[in-house]
C-alpha cells in the first residue's frame, strides 16, 4: 500500500490510540473493580455517570472537555502557569479518545467481572488469599476474555474518534490531525482519493486488531483442550516424601451465637462444636448455608459472636470482624467452587502461597494421595467427574490445615451410590482431624449417618438440637418431626394424662409417656407401624389398603382405618414395609390389623 505524502495522521492516530488504549485499560479496570464491589441504589447513578460518554454525541463530550481543559477554564489557566497547555495539543487527542473509549472498556470489564461465580472469590478468601490475590489469581483470569474484548473495543473506538477530538484538539496538521480528521479535511477539500486512502488504512488496522483477537481466542481454546503442564508450579514428578497433616492436640472449640436479618425472616443461631461433626438439618431456605457463610467470614452477621479455640473471630459489641482470609476455616462449598483455570494440583495448593515451593509440593502430594486422586494432578476441574471434584475440594481445604471445617451439602450433586462411597472417604479423611466440623444438609439420612449431634433449623430458628438418637426418637415439634422423616403427622388433642384424641383418624390413642399440656399433633413413623392378627392390643385398628407405591427394596402402603375406602377418600396412614412383609400381607384377606405402639407415638407441639 502506498502511503500519503504526509503520513503524520497515521503516526498521530497510532500514537494517540495506543496511549488512549493504555490509559483506558487501567482506568476502566480500576473503575470496574471499584464498581464490582458497590451495591445498592447508588450503583445505578455512578454507573450512569461513567457510561454517559457512550450515549452522548462526541461533540457534546468534546464541548465539556473544552470547558474543563480549555484555556479559559480553571484547570487550563492553572496548567498554563506551569507552562502546560492541553487544548489544541497532542495530549488533547489522547484525552478525547480516552474519555470516549472509557465506557466501552469499563462496561465490558464490569460485565465480565459480574459473570464470574462469586463463590469462587469466597472460596479464595477462605483459603487465606488477600483481596489483591483474589483479584490477580481468580477474578482477573476468569474475566480475561471480557477484559481483552473491552481492550479491543476501546482500541477500535479510540482509532475512530473524531468529534470530541476535533472540539478539544482541533485540526492541526502534524500535531493533532488524526486519520478520521484527515478524512474529513480531504473530503472537505474535494480530495476523495486521499480520503479513500485514509479510510482503507483505518479498515486495515481495524481488521488486523480483530484478527489478533481471534488468534488469541483460538490459542486460549487450544490451551484449555490441551493443558500446558510447564506453566503449572507443580508440573513434573511429585516428591515421594510427604508432610504430615495437622497433628492431634488439644480439642479445638467453636462457639457461635449469631443473628442476621434476611429477606423473609431473622436468622438466629447458637451452636457449640467440638471434635466431630455437628449437623445443621433443615429445608432449603432455612438459613443453613448463611450460617456457614457467617462463620467463614464471607457474610457479616448483624449481631453476635464467633469464637474459635479462644480466638474471637467476630464480636459485634466490640466491633471485631476478622477477615475470612485470616480465620483458618476451611469450607467445602455445595458446588465445590474449584477454580476452573487451575489444575487439580494448583487448586489444592492455592492456599499454600506462604510455603516454600518444596513444602507446597509435598503438602499437595500428601493430600492428593490421601484422597486417592494423585493421578488427576494435572487435569482441570472440567476434565474430572463430580465425585472427583468433591475430593479435590476436600483436599484443598485440608491442605491448609484449618482449625475448623465447614461442609455445605457436600454430597448434594452426587448420585446415591457415589454419595455413599464419597461419604465413607470423607469420614476416613476426617478421622484424624482435630477440630470441629459443621455439616449442612437437608437429607435426614445423611445427617444421621454422619453427625453425632444435630441442630434442626426452620425459618431461621433452631427448633430442635441434641444427640441424633434423641432427636429422631423424640422430636418435640411438628417441624422437627417432619425434618427427621416422620410421614404420619396429624392434629390431635389431649384428653388425659396418657390419652389423645385424633379426629382425622376417628380414634383415641394411648400414649406411654405423659401427654404434654401443649400437645397439638401426634406422629408415627411409617416404618414402625406393625401389622398383626386381631388381638386385644392397645392402639390396634382394622385397616384397608387404598393404594401402593413400589421401591426397589420396600413397598409403601397407603391405608385407611375402620372401614373400606370409598372412591376419592384419602388414606389415613402411610406404612413402609419390606417386600417380604408385603408378600405375606398381600395373601391375607382385608381388613388387616395395624398397631401403633404407644411407646413410639410422637407427641408434638406446633
Amino acid at each position: 500500500m502506498i502511503l500519503p505524502a504526509d503520513a503524520s495522521p497515521l503516526i498521530i492516530s497510532v500514537a494517540t490510540t495506543c496511549a488512549a488504549t493504555a490509559a483506558t485499560f487501567f482506568l476502566g479496570m480500576i473503575a470496574a473493580r471499584m464498581m464490582y464491589r458497590v451495591r445498592g441504589g447508588f450503583r445505578a447513578w455512578i454507573d450512569g455517570i461513567l457510561t454517559l460518554p457512550l450515549v452522548l454525541p462526541p461533540t457534546v463530550v468534546g464541548f465539556f472537555l473544552l470547558l474543563i481543559f480549555g484555556r479559559r477554564s480553571l484547570i487550563g489557566r492553572g496548567l498554563e502557569h506551569v507552562g502546560v497547555t492541553i487544548a489544541f495539543s497532542w495530549p488533547a487527542t489522547v484525552i478525547a479518545a480516552t474519555v470516549i473509549a472509557f465506557p466501552l472498556m469499563y462496561r465490558t470489564t464490569l460485565g465480565a467481572f459480574d459473570q464470574v461465580n462469586p463463590t469462587l472469590l469466597e472460596a479464595a478468601r477462605t483459603l487465606g488469599a488477600s483481596e489483591w490475590v483474589v483479584f490477580r489469581r481468580v477474578l482477573l483470569p476468569l474475566a480475561g476474555p471480557g477484559v481483552i474484548a473491552g481492550t479491543v473495543l476501546a482500541f477500535a473506538r479510540s482509532l475512530g474518534e473524531f468529534g470530541a477530538t476535533l472540539m478539544l484538539a482541533g485540526n492541526i496538521p502534524g500535531r493533532t490531525q488524526t486519520m478520521p480528521i484527515a478524512i474529513f479535511s480531504a473530503v472537505e477539500g474535494g480530495d476523495m482519493n486521499a480520503a479513500l486512502l485514509w479510510v482503507v488504512l483505518i479498515v486495515v488496522v481495524s481488521l488486523a486488531i480483530i484478527r489478533l483477537l481471534n488468534v488469541e481466542k483460538r490459542s486460549r481454546i487450544m490451551a484449555r483442550a490441551e493443558p500446558d503442564l510447564s506453566r503449572s508450579e507443580f508440573s513434573g514428578q511429585f516428591p515421594v516424601a510427604v508432610v504430615s497433616s495437622r497433628e492431634n492436640g488439644s480439642a479445638v472449640k467453636l462457639d457461635v451465637d449469631l443473628e442476621r436479618t434476611l429477606e423473609n425472616f431473622t436468622l438466629r443461631i447458637a451452636l457449640g462444636a467440638r471434635n466431630g461433626a455437628v449437623g445443621l438439618l433443615g429445608p432449603s431456605g432455612s438459613g443453613k448455608s448463611m450460617t456457614l457463610r457467617m462463620i467463614a467470614g464471607v457474610s457479616t452477621p448483624d449481631r453476635g459472636r464467633i469464637v474459635l479455640n479462644g480466638r474471637v473471630l467476630f464480636d459485634s459489641a466490640a466491633g471485631r470482624n476478622i477477615p475470612a482470609a485470616s480465620r483458618r476455616i476451611g469450607v467445602v462449598f455445595q458446588d465445590y467452587a474449584l477454580f476452573p483455570h487451575l489444575t487439580v494440583a494448583d487448586n489444592v495448593g492455592f492456599g499454600l502461597a506462604r510455603m516454600t515451593k518444596d513444602e507446597r509440593r509435598a503438602r499437595i502430594w500428601n493430600q492428593l494421595e490421601s484422597m486417592g486422586i494423585a493421578e488427576l494432578a494435572h487435569r482441570y476441574p472440567r476434565q474430572i467427574s463430580g465425585g472427583q471434584r468433591q475430593r479435590v475440594a476436600i483436599a484443598r481445604c485440608m491442605a491448609m490445615e484449618p482449625d475448623a471445617l465447614l461442609l455445605d451439602e457436600p454430597f448434594a450433586a452426587l448420585d446415591p451410590h457415589l454419595r455413599r462411597r464419597t461419604e465413607e472417604q470423607l469420614r476416613a479423611t476426617l478421622a484424624g482431624f482435630n477440630g470441629p466440623v459443621v455439616f449442612v444438609t437437608h437429607d435426614m439420612e445423611e445427617a444421621f449417618r454422619f453427625c453425632p449431634e444435630l441442630q434442626v433449623l426452620d425459618s431461621g430458628r433452631v427448633i430442635a438440637s441434641g444427640p441424633k438418637q434423641e432427636l429422631f426418637e423424640r422430636p418435640r415439634t411438628v417441624a422437627a418431626a417432619r425434618l427427621t422423616g416422620c410421614k404420619n403427622i396429624v392434629a390431635a388433642c389431649r384428653v388425659g394424662n396418657d390419652c389423645v384424641e385424633v379426629a382425622a383418624w376417628q380414634c383415641r390413642l394411648q400414649a406411654a409417656p405423659e401427654v404434654p399440656e401443649a400437645l397439638t399433633h401426634v406422629g408415627f413413623r411409617s416404618h414402625q407401624l406393625a401389622f398383626q392378627r386381631p388381638a386385644d392390643t392397645k392402639n390396634t385398628f382394622p385397616c384397608w389398603l387404598v393404594t401402593t407405591s413400589e421401591a426397589p427394596h420396600e413397598m409403601t402402603l397407603y391405608l385407611r382405618l375402620h372401614s373400606a375406602p370409598s372412591s376419592g377418600q384419602p388414606p389415613h396412614l402411610q406404612a413402609d414395609v419390606s417386600k417380604e412383609v408385603w408378600r405375606d400381607l398381600s395373601k391375607r384377606p382385608q381388613p388387616w390389623h395395624i398397631t401403633l405402639d404407644p411407646t413410639r407415638l410422637l407427641l408434638l407441639e406446633e
